[in-house]
């Protein structure tokens, strides 16, 4: 089964209302840009100037501008004519790539070179922070914050001394978190989490309550597990199964030792496990696949039994692993998030790196700060960050004599530029900087070539009220086989200046998650025919199935999508997640410190590599570490000489 969108032709666009990039527009429209509650001007593409890209909504993340040159270089072989000097002075550091990882090995390089060195850092985006996406909106005069990517600071106890350095030198104090994020704010209002079965697979719409609920939200697994799943549109096997599958204390891989155990849910996928160790019948099994879609971005056909063990999924929590799966450490409860996610850290690095670039001092100020990017690319700055700026060729000046220094390629408006510098970083996707880097030894492009990120859609709308969700109690959803796999009102988390929704009669931010995947076949080749269809689809598409999906949901509750959406923005990240090795595809000893990405991110020359990808880790901590580690190995050199 696949969640690939049908366009259903005979489903009319609404009808008092259209969207317009994103943005309602109709008679008493209230969606307005967020930064012009604070002060900020923005075309929004409704003709306010300047631009100011938070604001902007639509179809964003990987948006249009944005990839074209890259692609004309990767897949059509197209060539620029640079010019043969630079048009500026030489930098001392030249980095490619301005999300977490690239803006974090400017931060280090000034930590361990000084203030003085000039860095230049170019961005194919229209906005900084890579993943880390900021989206902003305001109805009726009520700003709204969300994240577009880049999630949480997700156990910042655990990060490595670089990483806590480096947000400590910020000003995050990851203890406020505990005052900031809001964790009884789904029991205060009697919110849950339910799965949704659609008409299409189940012959009805129907929300029923999650068996399993969501202890990282603040939502609380039920009890009375025979009435709810007794509501389930299942066959009466189904339904049975499934409650055997959830109260069952039975060891199912009995007289196995632990070790033999982990090697067995290693080697083959859950949905096989369920199927062939527990007798699961096929309904049961595609009740539980796209429960790994926000972890993964691919479904339990394609994770081992062994990844969902250690998510803690049905029918693996009585096999006694618990000690070996987890330890016996306590987790930090999932709160340290900013309304932006890891935008705020980003915005946090940009106005560190390039003073006057927004106002304030603070982690708390930096919500609401309205950033000038006017500022972000002029003449007289130490630091440069340079956008909409796509580099396509990155080398040495002599490949023999790498202290020379390194030439930069780039287009920007259709124009190709050179720039100079003693040392370069490319903090982009591994899979570009073959292309870009035509001096890479072979072996090192091989490696960069292994993984294969995976692609992930976050939407955000903002909602003039969430009455709808109050009426049926709704906080989070799973849709058990539907488009949007997942969807959540958003993290209650207010920080001093920024409040989050008090009551359901105030604006509200929804986020949706959609993962395309294609069940049946191998993870990475699910990720690269998912990407394909990911950039089929038009916003109209991502808005027609929103309209569809929560409709059917919550339209009996009273939601109505054409009164109650203010603005849309889709996150689009075709090249999301970084590749994390898969025990079920990867050799089981891969990990963060062994497999194909150590020998891709080692430096050549002057030209050191961090980004995601090269910590094979796809959190906000392996970006910031792989980024120290680029540094620590060019600083070296460039203390040398």
């Amino acid at each position: 089964m696949t969640t690939t969108l049908v366009i259903d032709d005979h489903d009319p666009m609404i009808k008092r209302r259209q969207f317009i990039s994103g943005v309602a527009v109709a008679v008493g429209a209230t969606a307005q840009p967020f930064a012009l509650c604070v002060g900020a001007t923005t075309d929004n593409t409704h003709g306010l100037t300047p631009r100011y890209p938070p604001a902007l909504t639509g179809l964003r993340g990987s948006h249009k501008g944005a990839f074209e040159t890259a692609h004309a270089l990767a897949f059509g072989g197209q060539s620029w004519a640079l010019p043969e000097h630079s048009h500026e002075a030489d930098y001392d550091l030249i980095v490619v790539g301005a999300g977490i990882s690239g803006l974090a090995t400017a931060w280090f390089w000034q930590q361990r070179l000084g203030k003085d060195a000039r860095i230049l850092i170019l961005d194919n985006h229209d906005d900084f922070g890579g993943h880390a996406k900021r989206n902003e909106f305001n109805v009726d005069g009520h700003p709204l914050i969300g994240y577009g990517g880049s999630q949480s600071i997700d156990g910042p106890a655990h990060y490595s001394e670089e990483a806590r350095h480096l947000l400590t030198s910020l000003g995050i104090e990851t203890s406020r978190f505990y005052q900031y994020y809001d964790r009884h704010f789904a029991k205060r209002h009697n919110l849950g989490s339910f799965w949704f079965f659609d008409k299409a697979h189940y012959g009805v719409n129907r929300l029923v309550t999650n068996p399993t609920g969501e202890e990282w939200l603040g939502v609380d697994a039920p009890t009375q597990l025979a009435d709810i799943i007794a509501a389930m549109p299942l066959s009466q096997t189904g339904r049975a199964s499934l409650l055997t599958l959830l109260t069952s204390t039975k060891d199912w891989l009995a007289g196995m030792t632990a070790d033999e155990k982990l090697a067995y849910l290693r080697s083959k996928s859950y949905e096989d496990y369920l199927r062939q160790d527990l007798a699961m019948p096929e309904e049961v099994v595609l009740l539980l696949r796209q429960r790994s879609h926000g972890l993964w971005a691919v479904g339990y056909d394609a994770l081992s039994a062994k990844a969902a063990a250690e998510a803690g999924e049905p029918g693996t929590t009585t096999l006694g692993l618990d000690e070996l799966l987890w330890g016996d450490g306590e987790n930090e409860p999932y709160i340290f998030h900013f309304p932006d996610g890891n935008a705020s850290i980003a915005r946090l690095l940009v106005r560190s790196l390039i003073p006057g670039s927004a106002p304030g001092n603070t982690m708390d100020d930096v919500v609401t700060a309205k950033f000038d990017y006017q500022a972000l690319d002029r003449d007289d700055q130490i630091v440069r960050l340079r956008l909409n700026a796509t580099a396509i060729d990155v080398r040495h000046r002599d490949p023999t004599q790498p202290a020379l220094g390194i030439s930069v390629g780039y287009v920007q408006d259709g124009q190709a530029y050179r720039v100079r510098g003693r040392y370069g970083v490319m903090a982009c996707y591994n899979h570009m900087i073959p292309y870009l880097c035509p001096e890479l030894p072979a072996t090192q492009a091989a490696a960069m070539s292994y993984g294969e990120k995976a692609p992930l859609v976050y939407a955000n709308l903002a909602l003039n009220n969430w009455r709808a969700f109050q009426e049926a109690g709704l906080y989070h959803f799973h849709a058990v086989q539907d488009f949007w796999a997942y969807g959540a009102l958003d993290f209650p988390v207010s920080t001093p200046g920024y409040t989050f929704s008090k009551n359901p009669d105030e604006p509200i931010v929804l986020h949706l998650v959609h993962t395309p995947t294609v069940a049946g076949l191998p993870a990475k080749e699910q990720y690269r025919q998912g990407r394909r269809a990911m950039l089929a689809l038009d916003f109209a598409a991502y808005e027609r199935a929103m309209r569809r999906q929560l409709t059917a949901m919550l339209g009996p509750h009273g939601f109505a999508f054409e009164r109650d959406v203010a603005a849309i923005t889709v996150n689009r990240w075709p090249h999301g997640y970084a590749y994390e090795y898969i025990d079920l595809w990867d050799p089981p000893e891969w990990g963060p410190n062994k497999g194909p990405h150590i020998e891709a991110r080692q430096p050549f020359g002057h030209i050191g590599i961090a980004n995601a990808d090269s910590s094979a880790y796809a959190y906000v901590n392996g970006a910031i570490d792989a980024a120290a580690r680029a540094v620590d190995a060019l600083a070296k050199s460039a203390l040398e000489t």
